[in-house]
């Protein structure tokens, strides 16, 4: 009975080893695929995930930890694109699970924004030349002072501002220059949205005061705020993976910021996909040149 057993559990592993060797022989097109790099694409929001997905080809789904990643192709790129959920602590946990289990060369978020730079109107990017923490540090008598936490890693204090990786940022400039953006419809009429770059600056807390604008501005230099690229950005910096944050503008971070983003809010995230679809273009123009080369 014990050898039959043996033979019976041999013959399982027989079976599943043939099964893997068909499937493996009969999918060549998608092993290519997967075995190219992969540029991953992280939103807070639902719908400035969905804009992209809907441009998505050769795509698959799946679930981890409950979250679902959408793999597929865009403009002749493989990415894997990710709805992370607002905040600080859903955007690491799901970049997290994004890392450990895709492995990307580099990492883009995208997303609205409120302004801080009083000169940038809803509907205008800013590319993040550096991203920092407004609420980690130490608060004294006089106020916040900004300090990075020790890296986890390697023991080193993290720095205030985590700098953006220099091709992704200059491959975002070319975008911007050849991008399609929305017009925007305002009280004044309509304009052309315009793309800076700039300081973009994350915390857990949603702004809508122009006093906080001031503050955040005089000491920061920021031009826009959110809740979620910093904590990317400071788990690409400890990975040393490249990553990238691009925010379109959907309020002012004033008193009226709540109104102004549910009226900004689709353009904002349209221009923001628009502008994250031509950089992954240009990213996998450079793959196709990469091969050409080889070849």
């Amino acid at each position: 009975m014990k050898g039959m057993a043996v033979k019976h559990s041999n013959l399982i592993a027989v079976i599943l080893t043939l099964i893997i060797i068909v499937q493996t022989s009969c999918s060549p097109a998608l092993q290519q695929i997967n075995s190219e790099p992969v540029t991953a694409i992280l939103g807070a929001f639902e719908q400035e995930i969905i804009l992209l997905e809907d441009d998505l080809t050769e795509t698959q789904d799946q679930i981890i930890e409950g979250i679902r990643f959408v793999s597929g192709t865009l403009n002749g790129k493989r990415v894997v694109i990710v709805w992370t959920g607002i905040g600080k602590v859903n955007a690491a946990m799901t970049t997290t699970l994004l890392i450990e289990h895709f492995k990307p060369n580099e990492i883009i978020f995208t997303g609205i924004a409120g302004a801080v730079n009083q000169q940038l109107q809803p509907g205008d990017i800013v590319i993040a030349e550096k991203t920092a923490h407004h609420d980690m540090g130490t608060i004294w008598p006089e106020g916040l002072f900004h300090k990075g936490v020790k890296n986890r890693l390697d023991g080193w204090e993290n720095p205030v501002f985590f700098e953006t990786d220099e091709r992704l940022l200059r491959l975002a400039e070319r975008a911007a220059k050849q991008v399609e953006l929305g017009q925007i419809h305002a009280i004044t009429g309509e304009r052309t949205p315009k793309v800076v770059k700039g300081v973009v600056v994350t915390g857990d807390t949603f702004i809508a005061s122009a006093e906080k604008c001031i503050e955040l501005r005089e000491k920061l230099k920021a031009d826009a705020v959110e809740m979620e690229g910093a904590a990317v950005a400071q788990l690409c910096y400890q990975r040393q993976i490249g990553y990238l944050v691009i925010r379109s503008i959907s309020d002012k971070a004033d008193e009226g910021a709540v109104l102004d983003k549910q009226t900004f809010y689709i353009m904002a995230a349209k221009n923001s996909s628009s502008l994250v679809a031509e950089i992954v273009g240009l990213l996998g123009a450079e793959i196709s040149i990469e091969k050409s080369g080889e070849d």
